[in-house]
């Protein structure tokens, strides 16, 4: 019989700002990571050495990122030297991946208790630290149809007529969400205060989350990507979108995912792990899926994979009671929503990357412990994560709340 991929607990940091002058960009990514660890055992009493393996996503890896954290992390946290661990890259997803991976591991019964999720510090690493030919070679550029995401967004909006008004919209719903959400204590269970090495708190609570957005305010912002389509790259989108004789742009900082620091670690294992420590499990993943997508308009993955995901576990997309599709950019979850006729009230519901930003390894683990938590408190039953993912990809991940 093939063991279940249960999940014990879900805890996050707060979502700092990814600038230099951030409140996180004095701690360093591995004692983000490590002070998640540490807390996780205190959470979650235990003997750190019935842990396989812990699996971390990072999309920078490199200087204070460099080599892998996952393994160096739990040494710096204290914990049994017999752990192994693996730090992956599937772009803005790996924190998800990260996961899913873990609940692969469980339910082959290869492994029995793995630790999972991701990290990111985008005010000490900035995004595309790393290099790689995809984004920043000329001639690769070329030969795959590459535009830069922001440009793929806005095709997203011209091709399905979403103007600057209604991106807006969503931005700032985004944020009154995730205000109200903080305000009655929706991130109480998993939020974790990042502390110094004095103890003392460094940041409680998501750090650019606005109540006071509205449209008025983002009216003034200009277009992030006009310059670049101008650039060059709308005339890729032409080749590609014959049908496009114009991109409209509309996305700027205020209806995009904001650069942000943080991690997230999620405790999965079998249920034989409930008996040896007395745990009560809160969740378990039901299925996962990944797909790939046109990689020039790129950002329209998140669909098929949920609808792969859907299809794997038998359910349909009426099953599913809560929603979180990665607010990379408004238009990616406003598309989400119209392709498979989601009720936008359970799409969410506690805000997004709008509002609190994007930790890229991060992300997609802190997803699937937010819907996690909405769940119960909501006594719903099943959550589905989904995401895009830089290159042309989706991912998504189900999961059913258990207990009370």
């Amino acid at each position: 019989m093939t063991p279940d991929a249960l999940i014990y607990d879900a805890i996050r940091t707060p979502r700092g700002r990814g600038k230099p002058g951030g409140a996180l960009h004095e701690i360093k990514p591995i004692q983000l990571v490590a002070g998640l660890m540490q807390r996780l055992v205190e959470r979650n009493p235990m003997e750190t050495s019935a842990v396989d393996d812990v699996v971390l996503g990072c999309v920078s890896a490199i200087g204070d990122q460099g080599g892998d954290i996952a393994k160096i992390a739990s040494l710096y946290a204290g914990w049994d030297t017999d752990i192994a661990g693996v730090t992956l890259n599937r772009f803005c997803a790996s924190g998800a991946e990260a996961v899913n991976l873990a609940a692969m591991k469980v339910r082959s019964g290869w492994e029995d208790l793995v630790v999972a999720g991701g990290f990111e510090s985008m005010s000490r690493v900035p995004i595309l630290s790393d290099g790689g030919p995809w984004a920043l070679d000329p001639e690769t550029n070329d030969r795959t149809g590459f535009v830069p995401q922001g440009v793929g967004a806005d095709l997203i909006a011209t091709l399905a007529g979403f103007d600057r008004e209604a991106v807006d919209a969503f931005a700032v719903a985004s944020h009154r969400k995730a205000a109200a959400a903080w305000d009655r204590g929706g991130f109480d269970q998993s939020v974790v205060p990042v502390v110094d090495s004095n103890g003392e708190a460094v940041l409680a609570r998501d750090e650019t989350v606005r109540a006071d957005c509205s449209m008025a305010g983002l009216s003034g912002l200009k277009p992030s990507f006009a310059a670049m389509g101008a650039s060059g790259f709308d005339d890729v989108v032409r080749s590609r979108y014959p049908e496009v004789e114009r991109v409209e742009h509309v996305h700027h900082a205020g209806n995009s995912s904001g650069l942000a620091d943080g991690a997230a670690l999620l405790l999965v294992g079998n249920e034989t792990q409930a008996k040896r420590w007395g745990w009560t499990p809160r969740g378990r993943v039901v299925s996962t899926a990944v797909v790939g997508s046109e990689p020039t308009i790129m950002l329209t993955g998140p669909a098929p994979a949920a609808t792969k995901a859907l299809k794997r576990a038998g359910l349909s997309a009426r099953d599913i009671d809560l929603w979180e599709v990665n607010e990379a950019f408004a238009s990616v979850v406003m598309r989400f929503q119209r392709e498979l006729d989601v009720d936008p009230d359970r799409v969410n519901v506690n805000g997004g990357a709008i509002a609190m930003g994007h930790p890229l390894g991060a992300t997609g683990a802190m997803l699937i412990g937010t819907v996690l938590d909405e769940l119960a408190a909501r006594n719903q039953r099943y959550g589905l994560v989904a995401m895009c993912v830089g290159g042309g990809m989706g991912i998504a991940t189900i999961v059913e709340r258990l207990g009370d």
